[in-house]
């Protein structure tokens, strides 16, 4: 069992995160036998559907070689100039089938491990010349499944090209007989077959080692119980920091509250249990919340309103269905909109009756609550 430098044992599946982590790095799990299958069997066919084009090309490549246009034999540099031709009909005869082998290349590690590009996996490494690692490394699991894998591409391989060749021995030695044009054709029916053989061949090293490289890379990325515990306090965030951050936003909210009092228009209190402060705004609405408390905070808030002017009405029923039903800076539900009518209608009467200095209204003893929205004293 893989055991972490901190001595416990890597038990534990890998976490999403640390998948994540280790493809930004570079670490993917990869199949060489797989890519090579797939490069030979693709070869194969392209060799197969590209032969009458190929061979056509290669004839013409063949012919032109032997001969020299008559205003180049007196130039010096006739071999360069004849070379870089033959060089450009050589790259068009083969780029179909290089095409096919490139795209081939690229995209089998991507159907295995994903798309990765990492700087980090490309930036130099001290600790891979250190040769303690790199002895473990030769000497280790994965470096024993290399040599086992080795040991049977070379066995199977060549034990499969030599039955293929062996098996189509008198066809190689009757090319020498043959037109140029029909060697040329056998030849590539005898490398297609050859080749085809070597890939089924290499398709059996593919099927072992394609499971393998899944098993070896998450195995690499098993986590020990502590890693998994560290990540989910560095995801989820340490308890004592979520502790610290919720206190700063509640310090944060109640003094954005604290200065919204003064704008509001009346301070419905229990009397000294809960506060709740209101504003009416015609263009936003219903009358909204935009301060309110129990005990220390309502004591506040009742200070604050006292020092800014804002009128309070002790309206015990309504202080506790506000404090209830309603959140900071939204508007009161429905069934509270007759009493805090009347609350706003006295607030109204009472400032109008200062400013002309007439005689102060009475305030209301009690408005209409409905039942299940007052939770009573003890039930706020």
């Amino acid at each position: 069992m893989a055991e972490a430098e901190s001595g416990q044992e890597r038990t534990e599946e890998p976490t999403p995160r640390r998948r994540q982590q280790a493809q930004e790095k570079g670490q993917v799990p990869r199949s060489r036998e797989l890519t090579t299958t797939a490069l030979l069997l693709g070869g194969t066919a392209g060799l197969m559907m590209l032969s009458g084009y190929m061979l056509e090309g290669l004839l013409d490549l063949l012919r032109a070689g032997f001969r020299l246009d008559r205003q180049l034999i007196f130039l010096d540099d006739a071999g360069l100039i004849q070379l870089g031709r033959l060089a450009g009909a050589a790259a068009l005869v083969l780029a179909p089938l290089c095409g096919l082998l490139f795209l081939l290349a690229a995209a089998l590690p991507v159907a295995l491990g994903g798309w990765s590009f990492s700087g980090e996996a490309l930036a130099p490494k001290l600790s891979k010349l250190d040769p303690i690692k790199g002895l473990g490394r030769l000497f280790g699991p994965r470096g024993l499944m290399e040599l086992l894998k080795a040991l049977a591409k070379f066995l199977v391989v060549g034990a499969v090209g030599g039955l293929v060749l062996w098996a189509e021995l008198d066809q190689l030695l009757a090319l020498s007989g043959m037109p140029l044009e029909r060697a040329l054709a056998e030849t590539a029916w005898l490398a297609g077959m050859t080749l085809l053989g070597v890939s089924a061949a290499t398709a059996l090293i593919a099927a072992v080692d394609v499971p393998f490289q899944l098993w070896q890379h998450n195995k690499q990325l098993r986590m020990t119980r502590q890693e998994i515990r560290d990540e989910f306090k560095d995801t989820e965030g340490r308890p004592e920091v979520k502790s610290k951050i919720r206190q700063r936003q509640q310090e944060m909210a109640q003094q954005r509250m604290m200065e919204a009092i003064p704008g509001a228009d009346v301070v419905v209190t229990n009397p000294s249990h809960y506060a709740v402060a209101l504003k009416y705004e015609a263009q936003r609405g219903a009358p909204r919340v935009v301060a309110k408390g129990k005990d220390l905070v309502a004591r506040a808030i009742r200070e604050r309103a006292e020092a800014a002017g804002v009128p309070r009405l002790e309206l015990p029923p309504l202080a506790r269905a506000l404090f209830t039903h309603t959140r900071i800076d939204q508007e009161i539900p429905p069934a509270l909109y007759l009493a805090v009518a009347q609350v706003l209608a006295y607030v109204y009467r009472l400032k109008t009756a200062h400013n002309l200095g007439a005689a102060w209204p009475t305030a209301p003893q009690s408005v209409p609550v409905p039942d299940e929205l007052d939770p009573g004293p003890d039930g706020a």
